[in-house]
């Protein structure tokens, strides 16, 4: 299994290996923790803000900070980001931080009218579920990217409640989160609102130790042997890594990677993306087939350039293995 050191040599490799000034700038800010007043951070970081990918976010923004749709892609029109989530979740990745130009800051704002209940932007509100369930994915993407953000402190408790009841005694309990769903929201139909997690774990720390091992138990488990999103369990891998649905696995890999203490899902999935690696000590899955909500982990929006396929590959590569190493204490 991979350590903390081994890593630190693979990432400084693609570091070398890559001149793209963004890719640079996310392998010093994301994987190796350089904190964001760090001398060399700093000297890249105009060039990281200028760099293709950062003015595309820049350019495509409305006046309102959204995308567009936020959550709910429109099939009559094209656009670069099909929601406002995607484009968010992309600012994220890529490295940007509210301190840097506007683009997320102006994207928290308009998240935040949503929280106070000030937004001209309507929810769908085709049922009961709809209004708590969007207003969860909201907060989700506010708390992102301004951690511990008052405005998501309701949402998170009434969440960690619901979880609370629904694992009691270790196990979940459809009945048990029913009731406790029913009594926050006041709902009253059979079917309920997926505990989303993802929100429960922006806040991991304040999270009962116990109560998140028995969700990635529950939950791990279960995209172990089913996959996630994707029918792409982790018990059998691709036996060509350069496959044109490599990354579908990738979706499983990262659901359960978001928690802690993920060694008896994860460790195989780790084997077989070390064992992957090319003759430069990186990763290259090839083409990738197109998936619905278009694919956010890009670093050139030159979709020409030899070397995409493998930059892109290997950043998502090394972004699991960071997660998988400060979730599991290595």
């Amino acid at each position: 299994m991979i350590t903390r050191e081994e890593f630190k040599s693979i990432a400084l490799n693609f570091y070398h290996w890559c001149n793209y000034p963004a890719v640079k700038y996310k392998i010093l800010f994301h994987l190796l923790d350089y904190k964001y007043d760090d001398r060399k951070l700093m000297e890249l970081r105009n060039d990281f803000l200028h760099s293709d990918i950062v003015m595309q976010l820049y350019d495509e923004q409305l006046p309102d900070g959204s995308w567009g749709p936020l959550r709910d892609k429109d099939y009559s029109c094209k656009s670069i980001f099909p929601t406002t989530f995607v484009a968010i979740e992309r600012c994220l990745y890529i490295g940007l931080t509210i301190e840097d130009k506007d683009i997320l800051f102006m994207a928290s704002e308009y998240l935040e009218e949503f929280l106070q209940g000030k937004s001209k932007t309507k929810l769908y509100n085709k049922n009961e579920r709809a209004i708590p369930w969007q207003m969860s994915e909201i907060a989700f993407y506010t708390e992102r990217i301004k951690p511990n953000n008052p405005l998501c402190d309701r949402l998170w408790n009434e969440w960690n409640y619901i979880a609370t009841c629904a694992f009691a005694d270790g196990e979940y309990s459809h009945d048990r989160d029913k009731r406790a769903q029913h009594e926050i929201f006041l709902t009253r139909e059979d079917r309920l609102i997926p505990i989303p997690i993802s929100l429960l774990l922006t806040r991991s720390k304040d999270l009962l130790r116990n109560l998140e091992d028995a969700m990635v138990n529950y939950y791990g488990k279960n995209a172990y042997l089913n996959g996630y999103f994707w029918d792409k369990s982790l018990d059998k891998f691709p036996e060509d890594f350069a496959s044109n649905k490599t990354r579908r696995w990738f979706h499983t890999i990262k659901y359960i990677n978001q928690f802690r203490n993920t060694k008896d899902y994860l460790s195989n999935a780790m084997e077989w993306l070390l064992s992957n690696r090319d003759l430069d000590g990186l990763w290259d899955y090839g083409s990738q087939i197109k998936d619905p909500w278009g694919y956010y982990g890009y670093f050139s929006t030159n979709r020409k350039y030899k070397y995409n396929n493998k930059v892109d590959c290997t950043m998502e590569v090394l972004n699991i293995l960071k997660t998988y190493i400060d979730h599991n204490q290595i």
